[in-house]
Formats: C-alpha cells, sequence, structure tokens
C-alpha cells in the first residue's frame, strides 16, 4: 500500500479522507477495537471548518452539533454572571465562518469515519503497533497479532503516547504548564438547565464546569482539583466531585459514560519526520485543551500533509516536497502551544486568536511571492472566500483536491477563473490545502517553474 495511517482520531480519519478522495491506496489502524467514546476535543473552529467543507463534512458536523452557550458562574448556590465563552468575531465575505461549531469528539469521529467509508477508505481496528522497520523502499510495520504491513510511507496519528514517534525514536521537548490534576468526563446531570455552561470555583483553588455538549443528552464535565489530590474517576467519586464544587447532590449526576484525567503540558516533537514516517496530532504536538487547539491543529496536519503525500506517490513532485510538510506545521505547532497555554493561565483572550483564521505559511520555502507591491492577500496566506465579477464563489471553486489558477485572463496550460476585487493586483496559484503557493504579476514571474517543483502543472482547476 501507499500510506498506513496508525490511529483513528481526528487526524488520522482527516488524512484518510485526503487521500482517499485523491485515489491513494490507504489504510487507517486503530489499537482500539473502536472509536474513541468520549466528547474531549469539542470545539471546531472557523478554519477547521473551512478543511471540514472542502473535505464534504462540515454540513453534517453541523447537524450534529451546535453553538457554544454563554457561561453562568455560581457561588454557593447563587447566580453570579453571565459571560460569552468567546469573544464574538465579525464575519464577511471572505471569512464566512467565524463562530466555533461544539461538536462533541466521538460525534466528530462518527461524521468522519463516514465520509471515509463513502469515499473507499479502510479502517482496521483492534491492530496494536508493537515496531516498525523503515528502508529505501518503504515501512513494515508489526502488530501484536503478528501481523506485519509494508507500506511506502506512515503517519504517525496515534496520540500524545505515540507508539510510531518511540519506535522511530523522535524525543519530545516541553514544560508542564499547570501543577495541578485536571480531569474531563461525559455525564448525564439533572438540575441544571442546557442553555449555559456552568462554573462553580472552589476556595480551594479548585473547581469544575458542567457544559452540555450539543447534539446529545450530556454534559462534559471539566474539573480543576488541588494539587497532590488524586483523580478519582468513578460514578461515585464524580459526584462526591461535583456536590463539593456546586449546589447539586451527588444523585443529581446520574450516569458516567466516559472519563479520563491528564496533566496540562506543552511539548512539541523534536521532528516531524523520520524518514518514510511522519508525525501528526498530538502524537506530534500535546498542549493544554484551553482555547480548542489541539484537533483543530491535528486536522490541519493532516490536510498540509495529504496533498503532499499524493504528489510525491504520484511522481508530479520530488520527494522534497515532503520536507515542507515539517517545516510548516511544527512552526504553526510551537505557535499554537504558546497560545493554548496563554489561554489556559488567562494571558489570551479566546475570540480572534483562537479562531485560527491567521495562520498562513508566508516565510515557507514552498511560498513565492513574486510581486514588488504585493496586495491585501499575499503568497502564503490563507485564500479568502469571495465572489469574483463572474459571481463564481471561491471556496466551491477551491473544493475538491486540486490546485486553483486565480488570474484576470486565461494561462496557456492553465485553467483559472479571475480572483474577486479584494485579493488586489496580480495572479494566484492556491494550493490543495486553501493557501496561496504562488504569486506574481504575470505567468511570466515564475508560474510553471513554481507548479513544476509542487506537482501544480497542469492540475489548476476551474470551478
Amino acid at each position: 500500500m501507499d500510506v498506513l495511517i496508525v490511529g483513528a482520531g481526528p487526524t488520522g480519519l482527516t488524512l484518510g479522507i485526503d487521500l482517499a478522495r485523491r485515489g491513494v491506496d490507504a489504510l487507517v489502524v486503530e489499537a482500539g477495537e473502536r472509536l474513541f467514546p468520549g466528547s474531549r476535543g469539542k470545539g471546531i473552529q472557523p478554519r477547521t471548518q473551512e478543511v471540514f467543507d472542502d473535505l464534504g463534512v462540515r454540513e453534517a458536523l453541523r447537524a450534529a452539533g451546535g453553538t457554544y452557550p454563554p457561561q453562568l458562574f455560581w457561588k454557593d448556590g447563587e447566580r453570579l454572571k453571565t459571560q460569552p465563552m468567546f469573544d464574538a468575531v465579525a464575519a464577511d465575505e471572505g471569512a464566512p465562518y467565524t463562530e466555533p461549531l461544539m461538536v462533541a469528539q466521538w460525534r466528530t469521529q462518527e461524521v468522519l469515519y463516514a465520509r471515509l467509508l463513502e469515499l473507499g477508505g479502510r479502517v482496521g481496528f483492534g491492530r496494536t503497533l508493537t515496531g516498525l522497520e523503515q528502508d529505501t523502499d518503504g515501512v513494515s510495520a508489526r502488530f501484536a497479532d503478528g501481523r506485519t504491513l509494508r507500506a511506502r510511507y506512515v503517519v504517525a496519528a496515534d496520540g500524545g503516547r505515540s507508539a510510531v514517534r518511540r519506535a522511530v525514536g523522535v524525543g519530545m521537548t516541553g514544560e508542564s504548564v499547570d501543577p495541578n490534576p485536571f480531569l474531563v468526563a461525559d455525564l448525564r446531570v439533572r438540575g441544571l438547565d442546557r442553555d449555559h455552561w456552568h462554573v462553580f470555583a472552589g476556595d480551594d483553588g479548585g473547581g469544575v464546569a458542567l457544559c452540555p455538549l450539543a447534539g446529545t443528552d450530556d454534559f462534559q464535565l471539566g474539573a480543576k482539583l488541588p494539587e497532590g489530590t488524586e483523580p478519582d474517576l468513578s460514578l461515585a467519586g464524580l459526584r462526591e466531585l461535583v456536590s463539593a464544587y456546586s449546589h447539586l447532590s451527588p444523585s443529581d449526576v446520574t450516569e458516567l459514560r466516559w472519563a479520563s484525567d491528564f496533566r496540562p503540558r506543552a511539548a512539541l516533537a523534536d521532528r516531524f519526520r523520520a524518514g518514510r514516517v511522519f508525525l501528526a496530532g498530538d502524537a506530534a504536538h500535546v498542549h493544554s485543551p484551553a482555547g480548542g487547539q489541539g484537533l483543530n491543529t491535528s486536522v490541519q496536519d493532516a490536510y498540509n500533509l495529504g496533498w503532499k503525500l499524493s504528489a510525491v506517490l504520484a511522481g508530479d513532485a520530488p520527494d522534497a516536497l515532503l520536507d515542507t510538510y515539517e517545516e510548516e506545521r511544527r512552526a504553526n505547532a510551537a505557535a499554537m502551544l504558546d497560545l493554548s497555554t496563554g489561554v489556559h493561565r488567562g494571558e489570551v483572550r479566546r475570540g480572534e486568536a483562537t479562531v485560527q483564521l491567521g495562520i498562513g505559511y508566508r516565510e515557507s520555502s514552498l511560498t513565492a511571492e513574486t510581486r514588488t507591491r504585493p496586495g491585501p492577500v499575499r503568497a502564503g496566506d490563507r485564500a479568502p472566500d469571495g465572489h469574483n465579477a463572474d459571481g463564481v464563489r471561491m471556496f466551491d471553486a477551491f473544493r475538491g483536491p486540486h490546485w486553483t489558477l486565480l488570474a484576470p485572463e486565461p494561462v496557456d496550460g492553465f485553467r483559472g477563473l479571475p480572483a474577486p476585487g479584494s485579493y488586489g493586483p496580480g495572479l494566484f496559484l492556491v494550493r490543495p490545502d486553501g493557501y496561496v503557493g504562488w504569486a506574481g504579476e504575470t505567468a511570466s514571474d515564475g508560474l510553471r517553474e513554481y507548479a513544476a517543483r509542487t506537482g501544480a502543472s497542469g492540475t489548476a482547476q476551474d470551478a
């Protein structure tokens, strides 16, 4: 096979979808016997919504979730105040999605899994990786059931304790974000409305928050425990925890569906590529969940890597293209870790800083800005939405696994369409992941050379 993806979380499923729609022979394997059952990463940021729009799942995710309710702060059984969870970000034609969606992670994975199967993709459950070896032609992965699978490339999407990362000897460098233990759980609770995210702070430095999970009957419990506390993840333990910090009685917690504890830390893999093995998602970066950045950064890792693997496997681009995955994504992951830590410590507000619409690759070696006087959209920027003079919507033109040339006049060898006026003057070659790769005043400013080294020759599409 071409690509073995280890881990069927949001990262692995997203990459599986992207490769399946490109006709790449890929297999996703998962150590568990089923998809992850918890709500952990529940926030779908606006940039990730754009990715999911392209992959054909945004509407299904909207139907599976909803918007975030305001926070309601309690003290001694009394309501103190309400405040929005996020600062509002104004939408415009270039950025139509600016409000995060709340979708329980297990629901997100169900939607992605269904889309993967629809495209002919595969997931093998109950496959625990025990080791791998790579050579100049590919990678051999061994599993606990005695099977060995051979692939040209392997992608580690198997979480913060990644077996693949350990197998290739890639370390992680990081630090603790908070000395307190934390836990998260999915509960059934009575006695609280579902119109608010209920917050109960204690006098001991701990506290609990109960968020109604959109699209479900559950609440997600998030708790910060005093230093030195040993988390109790049993139903009895969680009942005691909730009643200790809130006005609810233990019996108001009626059911425990899933629970996990953690200690927030920020750590970054020393490398994102080791030969024919790539690290993505939590296998490459672990962080505080504050700010809802992790799942979103992980999805965008996969989105960045998918088209590059496809181009190299098809022989349309040299292997060196794959080096730009680490170059681009490791820098973005490092920035995300700083942001998540800042939100966790109350130094950064959720809102414009966390929607991820400003992420770009201007400094990437894959970016070519040849204009002497660039306009508002530059090479390396996210390509905004909008309508051109012919009424064509950009996100409709970009949707699919192709490159898109935006040019005022036809360019021989490329199919394209004019850009909206909001882009400013010039020509723009938009990558399959929705970023401007090359920008020039005319096609003679290196368009063909750029297309040849990135696999875009003859593949730019129109609407």
